[in-house]
């Protein structure tokens, strides 16, 4: 029997991040890449953002989550990271689709880095005009 036929997977991703979760029932422990989520995420910034979603659907102590996150930054990876739990719960809990909808946290955010143009120095800065 396949394990994850019953777990509910699901994907977020922000600028390079990309973060894989399964949800299970449980009394609310989180890892990420194999650590407590308080090792993995040292700012509390980044901390708040994760538990955006359970905070507003009150389902912080209802399930275990296990996230896998790859690439980009720390910052990055929790928005990816809050996308994906966001998707979970809305899977888990479809009633819950209207509030998250309404929150924003189930629209990707499209921001990334733009891209280095040539003959300039970034994506925007020139290079200094000199008149002689």
């Amino acid at each position: 029997m396949d394990t994850n036929a019953t777990k509910p997977q699901s994907l977020g991703r922000r600028k390079n991040a990309i973060a894989r979760i399964s949800m299970i029932p449980g009394k609310g422990d989180m890892t990420v890449n194999g650590r407590p989520v308080e090792k993995y995420f040292v700012r509390e910034t980044d901390l708040i953002i994760i538990r955006q979603p359970l905070r507003l659907t009150n389902t912080i102590t209802k399930y275990d989550i296990q996230g896998n996150v790859c690439g980009g930054g720390i910052t990055g990876q929790a928005g990816a990271l809050k996308l994906a739990i966001s998707r979970a719960l809305m899977s888990l809990e479809p009633e819950l689709k209207d509030i998250l909808r309404k929150n924003g946290y189930l629209t990707r955010d499209p921001r990334a880095k733009e891209r280095k143009k040539y003959g300039q120095k970034g994506a925007r800065k020139r290079f200094q005009w000199t008149k002689r």
